[in-house]
């Protein structure tokens, strides 16, 4: 499923590190797809994606799409963080159920006063911004 793909006239705050091995990922969040790895072994997912299994430590892994559909497991407003997001104060980040099985945690998108709760369903959303993608949920 592609997901809604959100332009934002910025460059990122704090860019990640891509790898040779994670370009894969950030060029399908880039196209608005979420993908991770699933292992061709015991056939379990895990986020962020790793050359290797987790759980069996085999080194077969694919590359998998995942819906983006999820529920707001917890959430935060930082209102104090490090000095190279205080232009962006404050701002929520959340940890998120996937309907796929997966927990991740990522900031919170959506307008300002929105009233996030622990249990509300959200989406991912691809935040593209002027120098690449990153990752965020908003309310479903």
């Amino acid at each position: 499923m592609t997901l809604e793909i959100i332009p934002i006239d910025a460059a990122r705050t704090y860019p990640p590190r891509v790898t040779r091995f994670t370009a894969a990922f950030w060029q399908a969040l880039q196209q608005g797809l979420l993908k991770t790895t699933r292992c061709e072994s015991c056939q379990q997912l895990s986020f962020p994606p790793k050359p290797i299994c987790p759980h069996c430590w085999t080194e077969g892994v694919s590359w998998q799409t995942l819906s983006g559909a999820g529920t707001l497991y917890s959430w935060t407003r930082i209102h104090a963080g490090p000095a190279i997001f205080e232009p962006e104060l404050p701002y929520e980040v959340g940890v998120v159920d996937l309907n796929d099985g997966l927990r991740l945690a990522c900031r919170l998108h959506g307008p300002a006063g929105t009233p996030w709760r622990c249990g509300m369903p959200v989406r991912i959303v691809t935040l593209k911004y002027r120098d690449g993608p990153l990752l965020a949920a908003r309310p479903a």
